[in-house]
């Protein structure tokens, strides 16, 4: 079967100086949407949810995951959470970075600058306009509803695979 996707994978830091893995699968045709992942706790976006990703974006969604400090590929100390809110706001601030790098660069984070080359850019500018969504399994599902109610008109909707709330 032929790949209908492109595999992206890159290293950012975070506002404390941790270095993170990110990974993006951008479909070759113009997206439908844009999915952002948000795995669970001691899970990762490179394998756990690899199969999801390709499969989105297989469908011609364009998908973005980052591993969380102390997750996966991401440095940290192993699955040690000091604090929820800095997965939160990690997530917050490499989402919002891809969607202002599709905007056209506008409210770019400085730390983030270095995420795309200047063909990305250019290539994603026909992702404006596209709606956004949110994708959380177990934990994820938790990060995901947080981000959601920070900031609910930003995000068309979220998915929720057995989140993990209250």
């Amino acid at each position: 079967m032929d790949q209908k996707f492109k595999y992206y994978e890159v290293y950012m830091r975070n506002s404390r100086g941790l270095k993170l893995f990110s990974c993006r699968w951008l479909p070759f045709s113009s997206p439908k949407g844009l999915i952002f992942l948000c795995h669970g706790y001691a899970m990762e976006c490179s394998t756990f949810m690899r199969a999801c990703g390709e499969k989105l974006a297989s469908a011609g969604y364009a998908v973005f995951g980052v591993d969380y400090e102390g997750h996966g590929r991401s440095g940290g100390i192993r699955c040690l959470i000091t604090k929820f809110d800095n997965i939160v706001d990690d997530c917050e601030d490499f989402f919002k970075s891809i969607c202002a790098l599709i905007s056209l660069l506008k409210h770019l984070k400085s730390s983030y600058v270095n995420l795309l080359s200047h063909s990305d850019i250019l290539e994603l500018q026909e992702y404006r306009g596209k709606s956004k969504f949110l994708y959380g399994d177990s934990m994820g599902g938790s990060v995901c509803l947080v981000l959601h109610k920070r900031d609910p008109l930003f995000w068309n909707g979220a998915i929720l695979v057995a989140p993990m709330c209250k």
